[in-house]
């Protein structure tokens, strides 16, 4: 099936084609239809199978044909919520470029940026409205903003937006959108709490779930490096000087984690870019398109602030830490590997984490190749270096616990 026969309208079609789309995804092939019918939608897909334009493309359209010129500006007539700024970002970019051919109006909004201007672009009225939830019920508490008017409600990457506590505040937005609106729910994953939302909010849904939600495509080589937690900075920069070049994504657990492996490869004369949730947004912009635009060729992250971006060309992804959850390292390495490019996932394995990665490889169905031939070799039969006094949480190596300075995080 090819977008001609998805029965979109010229301006939307002319607008694929300018971004040379000739075939949907198997995820907006199903979703398109449904969506420009009318009906809620509950949907599942892996991160990078092209769900922004599953849900976008039926929008602009049904907006398209209902367009009226109203006497006070436009009202916002659909709201697509997103948990994190540089998704809400990314979407509102494909929607401008979407909506090229339309006299369609969007605008996201989100923290960490001058509130003042976002209110100036409302006032002048949106048709599309695309959001954080912090920022969205800030400006709603200001009474800035009017979601009475909303026709259809995305809430995009519902699971991501309930581990990130948003839970409460997605409950809210829903309350503050008419009874009657189009409620379109997508998610990387389907975890229970996901679908406890869904059965709560939607009605009579169609439900659409795209393969395996935890694969990995077989365009993406994997290789496991067993190494001492001690040792993973010396592999990681031995791997970047003689093995792996290009552009490349680098996963730590914390953002202390992040800080210090720039740090270090900084002093060794790499181009580094960094993102993580205590920079600001205008500083998480501007690694982000350095690193897009191949001013640095390594960019490193936490899970949270990169989930759900788009990075074109991206040769490896490097699990420095190895997530302790399985559906993680399946975002993680679906990052690489896309449209029918290769693409390589390395992951760094010590003694602790090793329950970690039998999850992963259970969930997957699969087991990681191991790289055995590296200077940095750990211990077959090691076990976590993990020491605990009777009643304490801290590891041995800390400082007595009656310091307030000792409660800092130790890794």
């Amino acid at each position: 099936m090819s977008f001609k026969n998805l029965q979109l309208i010229k301006p939307i079609y002319r607008a694929i084609v300018d971004k040379n789309y000739t075939y949907p995804t198997p995820i907006q092939e199903a979703t398109i239809p449904v969506v420009l019918e009318g009906k809620d939608v509950i949907a599942s897909a892996q991160t990078g199978t092209g769900k922004t334009a599953a849900f976008a493309l039926p929008i602009l359209q049904r907006l398209f044909h209902k367009q009226e010129t109203p006497k006070k500006g436009k009202k916002i007539r659909a709201l697509i919520v997103s948990p994190t700024r540089e998704l809400a970002a990314q979407i509102g970019e494909n929607i401008k470029s979407y909506s090229t051919y339309t006299t369609l109006k969007s605008t996201v909004i989100f923290g960490g940026t001058s509130i003042d201007q976002q209110k100036d672009i409302l006032k002048k009225g949106v048709d599309i409205l695309i959001a954080t939830p912090g920022r969205l019920l800030d400006l709603h508490k200001q009474e800035l903003l009017n979601l009475s008017f909303v026709e259809t409600l995305v809430l995009d990457e519902a699971d991501l937006m309930l581990d990130m506590g948003f839970i409460d505040d997605v409950r809210k937005i829903e309350r503050l959108c008419p009874e009657d609106k189009q409620l379109l729910l997508f998610s990387a994953t389907m975890p229970d709490k996901v679908a406890e939302l869904a059965n709560t909010i939607l009605k009579d849904p169609v439900r659409i779930q795209i393969a395996e939600v935890l694969s990995t495509s077989k365009n993406i080589e994997q290789a496991l490096f067993y190494v001492p937690k001690q040792s993973k900075i010396e592999l990681c920069l031995h791997l970047l000087r003689h093995q792996y070049t290009g552009s490349i994504l680098i996963f730590r657990r914390t953002k202390h984690g992040v800080d210090k492996l720039e740090n270090t490869l900084l002093k060794n004369d790499f181009k580094v870019a960094s993102l993580h949730g205590d920079k600001t947004q205008s500083e998480r912009q501007t690694a982000l398109n350095k690193f897009k635009n191949n001013y640095v060729s390594i960019l490193i992250a936490t899970d949270v602030a990169a989930r759900g971006i788009d990075i074109k060309n991206l040769d490896t992804v490097i699990n420095f830490d190895i997530p302790n959850i399985p559906e993680t390292y399946i975002h993680r390495i679906g990052r690489t590997g896309r449209a029918g490019e290769n693409g390589g996932a390395v992951s760094f394995c010590s003694a602790d984490e090793k329950r970690y990665l039998a999850a992963i490889q259970k969930v997957m169905q699969k087991v990681i190749p191991v790289v055995s031939e590296h200077p940095y070799q750990l211990d077959p039969d090691a076990q976590p270096e993990i020491h605990r006094k009777k009643g304490s949480k801290y590891r041995k190596g800390r400082k007595s616990e009656g310091s307030k300075k000792n409660k800092k995080r130790w890794y």
